[in-house]
């Protein structure tokens, strides 16, 4: 297990403002080098690559960056609401227009309740029922003379 000198094309520079392995760059013990490599092995010497820091230090400062990029990554839900909000108001307008073009176009019934289902407040059982009542032509059994 040498170097071979495959892995310089693989070098990656030092980020700015974040860590090595928190810009996702890992370490070849052998090669002595950090690469921007998506695989678990070194392509150079076959050496498996450090994905995480030795150093305490370094440590504290990845698990404060990961923290921290799972903090912001919750944050845009919360600002989804009033969005959803702002729909409900036309969801009965959204609801005729879905079952009248689900009638002339002649969808099928998984196809309306999936569009039904993109309503706020819209459950699968009130969807279903819009649906049967919509396509509700059925026939009466036809009797049997024996």
């Amino acid at each position: 297990m040498t170097c071979k000198g495959i892995c310089t094309r693989y070098k990656a520079q030092k980020p700015v403002g974040t860590g090595r392995y928190a810009s996702g760059q890992r370490r070849c013990q052998i090669c002595e080098i950090f690469i921007k490599w998506e695989g678990l092995w070194c392509p150079c010497c076959g050496y498996r690559l450090r994905t995480k820091p030795r150093n305490l230090k370094y440590k504290a400062k990845l698990r404060a960056r990961v923290e921290a990029d799972a903090a912001a990554s919750v944050q845009p839900r919360v600002s989804e609401k009033p969005e959803a909000i702002a729909i409900s108001a036309e969801s009965s307008e959204f609801v005729t227009a879905t079952m009248e073009t689900a009638v002339s176009e002649g969808w099928t019934k998984t196809k309306t309740i999936a569009e039904l289902r993109k309503s706020e407040g819209m459950t699968v059982k009130k969807a279903k029922g819009l649906v049967d009542e919509a396509f509700g032509v059925r026939t009466k059994p036809i009797a049997i003379n024996a």
